[in-house]
């Protein structure tokens, strides 16, 4: 599996990382990515339904990150989410800007090498996917300058 961080503001992969599939691999990764950024300031981050459990939401409020994931209400005990995070209009913004970050995977099986990999281990895919997911940055950066 690949996993990404991605900057809301210009779409720039800023850290990537591969992992084994398993039930949890998503929000362990996602909380060891998060966990690695810089700086001190609240953040916030966003992400889809499989990322609303009591676990991940703990942990993204022990690291001053504001968890900006889509409420899973149908779920036994309900969203992990309460009112007040999806109140703010900031929540809405970052439900409409976390659908950016499947664009990096889509270049990536359309023109990178991503879609069914040539290689075996996980560090040599590890190390096709961070190429990639680098190529994306440069398309991108490309394409920031206007």
């Amino acid at each position: 599996m690949g996993h990404t961080v991605m900057e809301n503001r210009n779409g720039v992969i800023v850290k990537a990382a591969t992992s084994h599939a398993t039930g949890k691999a998503e929000r362990e990764v996602a909380a060891n990515l998060l966990s690695d950024l810089s700086g001190m300031k609240k953040r916030t981050m966003g992400a889809d339904k499989n990322y609303d459990t009591a676990g991940f939401v703990a942990d993204c409020r022990a690291m001053n990150i504001t968890p900006h994931v889509a409420r899973n209400d149908n779920r036994n005990g309900g969203s992990a989410i309460d009112g007040r995070t999806s109140r703010h209009a900031g929540y809405a913004i970052s439900q409409r800007s976390r659908k950016r970050v499947e664009e990096p995977f889509g270049w990536g099986k359309t023109i990178g090498l991503i879609r069914q990999t040539k290689v075996r281990g996980l560090s040599k895919v590890n190390g096709v996917f961070l190429m990639t997911m680098i190529g994306w940055n440069l398309t991108r950066m490309r394409s920031l300058q206007g």
